[in-house]
């Protein structure tokens, strides 16, 4: 089946909506006439990142007139922060573009209804990981599922916009470096859209890990189109890796660490008295939830992670304090932090679990909708991959090197670096998102295709897929499962080079092996998985340093990872050869402030 658009947008998450909402918008103030298509894997609102998250309180990172340190140019500190915080391997230009414009972002949301905790009617904003100044605003747990909410009752006011569900995008059609539309499957049936502009909106690659809080069928579908597109990914050794709950993919952040639960073993043991840890950082790693080789709270989640590779699993226990800990025990600044988020007077704070309704009674109210009743449960934990920092490689426009191409969202890369503040995802979702919009329409009004040659190489790129599938090919789940091994062992958080190249000889002898015949969007995914997997650890290999989330190992054993090198102030840019259909990993200077303006802008 054919169809027809001006612009292609994958993805109906919240990056995906904004963009598609976005080309519109543009179109009706330049009273011009644009056909969008939205493809969405599953189910529009039911699949993807945004409208599935969940966290402790989860966080949309924004400058406001009213946010510390106020002032008319207060986004410039924002800036600084994704940059400084970002460990100098993002675009500077880039960082500014989301910080100032993140208000407008904001205001745009409220507008659409996005219920936003104010207090007096100023929105209520709090500290996260990566910030020094109060940034984050909140709805409660589900701030991104109410951020899509909002845009999808949007996207239904506008009817140049045409939803393709349960669709998979598969590969994109280009001619001299110039997109002409995609490829795709709905079940058994394929389909073609001819477009003169395509946004990625796809978001990350979270099932290549077994351990992850994405929701099912995150394969990273848009960062190998993009490759085989002949575009660029970047930054992909960084990947943020937080401890969640398995059970129900909660990112155990924020007040969950700041009620100081016991971290036991499967034989109710304390590891972490075998590590240098002190409650003092049980409850900071609730700000610095993801792994950061810059705090010494990494150290919590390598614990976790040895006592989870030797076989075993770890659980929070709210029900009795760590050995020797007290209340009266923290330090002063954490106890007045703690004074700063009660919500809730209980009358007693002897234990995590009374702590925790004190400070977030949503949260403990969240689990117990789900089963889990933190006053007599112990909430099983592992480090979980949680956000891909790098992505397709951008400029200003969310631009890539193929003509007509786009990315924004998760599926971007460039705008952060290693660490990124908390809350700096949802924010890059609306304001790349409008800018893909936006830049996708203007190139598609000045820009048209070959219709008949797009449709001939469309049918070849279908026909190659049949060379993937044997019927003594080896089984999909089984191939699936030897890949999540590797890199939840080898490419997690312990990262050494001997353990990388395990995982890469895996990798490779996957990528040899043909599948049993399944059907093509299954085997499509697979095969984007591999080329992910081969992208992040190649990339791992060459960043001989720890920094932000990359933690790198002389040997296994070793305590503490390497330091960070100066010589690493690069970001890494991946490419497909495909003639020996091999990633290829290299280094480039990303945009500094010192380089703005030359000729890498």
């Amino acid at each position: 089946m054919i169809y027809k658009a001006d612009i292609l947008v994958v993805g109906g998450g919240g990056a995906g909506l904004r963009a598609a909402i976005a080309a519109c918008e543009k179109a009706y103030e330049s009273k011009k006439n644009v056909k969008v298509i939205l493809a969405v894997k599953g189910r529009l609102g039911g699949c993807g990142t945004t409208a599935l998250a969940y966290s402790d309180r989860m966080a949309f990172h924004v400058t406001l007139p009213t946010t510390e340190p106020q002032g008319e140019d207060n986004w410039k500190y924002h800036a600084k922060d994704i940059y400084e915080i970002g460990g100098f391997v993002s675009d500077y230009d880039l960082a500014e573009i989301l910080a100032k414009n993140s208000a407008d972002a904001y205001f745009y949301l409220d507008n659409l209804g996005v219920p936003f905790v104010k207090e007096n009617g100023i929105p209520a904003q709090f500290v996260t990981d990566g910030s020094i100044y109060a940034r984050a605003c909140y709805t409660g747990p589900d701030t991104a599922v109410q951020i899509e909410r909002a845009l999808i009752r949007k996207l239904g006011e506008i009817k140049d916009i045409e939803v393709l569900e349960d669709v998979m995008i598969a590969d994109l059609i280009v001619m001299n470096n110039r997109i002409c539309g995609a490829i795709g499957f709905k079940g058994n049936q394929n389909i073609i859209i001819l477009a003169k502009a395509v946004v990625l909106a796809t978001g990350g690659a979270g099932s290549i890990y077994k351990s992850n809080v994405f929701p099912p069928r995150m394969t990273g579908d848009g960062y190998a189109m993009a490759l085989r597109a002949g575009a660029q990914l970047v930054n992909m050794e960084f990947i943020q890796i937080g401890l969640s709950s398995p059970q129900t993919k909660l990112a155990c952040s924020g007040s969950i660490m700041r009620c100081v639960p016991r971290f036991v073993n499967e034989k109710c043991e304390e590891f972490l008295l075998n590590y240098p840890i002190t409650y003092n950082d049980v409850f900071e790693k609730g700000a610095t939830w993801p792994i950061s080789y810059e705090h010494k709270t990494c150290l919590i989640d390598i614990a976790v992670f040895r006592e989870i590779a030797r076989g075993g699993k770890v659980f929070l226990d709210f029900t009795q304090n760590p050995k020797g800990f007290e209340f009266e025990h923290l330090r002063e600044d954490l106890r007045q932090r703690y004074y700063k988020e009660v919500k809730n007077q209980v009358g007693s704070r002897k234990t995590p679990y009374e702590r925790l309704c004190e400070i977030n009674p949503q949260t403990v109210e969240w689990f117990l909708k789900r089963g889990i009743d933190l006053k007599t449960q112990m909430l099983e934990i592992a480090p979980s991959i949680q956000h891909f920092q790098g992505g397709v490689k951008i400029r200003e426009k969310a631009n890539t090197i193929v003509q007509g191409l786009f990315a924004c969202g998760e599926c971007a890369g460039g705008q952060h670096g290693a660490n990124r503040p908390g809350g700096n995802a949802l924010l890059d979702t609306q304001v790349f998102g409008k800018i893909a919009g936006e830049s996708s329409f203007e190139f598609a009004l000045s820009n048209s295709i070959d219709e008949e040659a797009a449709v001939c190489q469309a049918n070849n790129l279908f026909e190659s897929y049949k060379s993937y599938v044997a019927a003594d090919g080896i089984d999909l789940e089984k191939a699936i499962s030897e890949l999540n091994d590797v890199m939840d062992l080898y490419a997690s958080v312990v990262r050494y080079q001997s353990g990388l190249k395990k995982a890469l000889t895996k990798i490779e002898e996957l990528k040899t092996r043909n599948i049993k015949p399944v059907e093509y969007e299954y085997l499509l995914e697979y095969k984007n998985m591999l080329l992910c997997a081969e992208a992040v650890v190649k990339s791992y290999m060459l960043r001989d340093e720890s920094r932000g989330p990359h933690l790198m190992f002389e040997n296994l054993s070793d305590l503490w990872p390497k330091p960070r090198n100066e010589r690493y102030n690069v970001y890494h840019v991946c490419r497909l050869n495909k003639e020996a259909n091999q990633i290829e990993v290299f280094p480039m200077q990303p945009v500094s402030p010192e380089t703005l303006g030359g000729t890498q802008r």
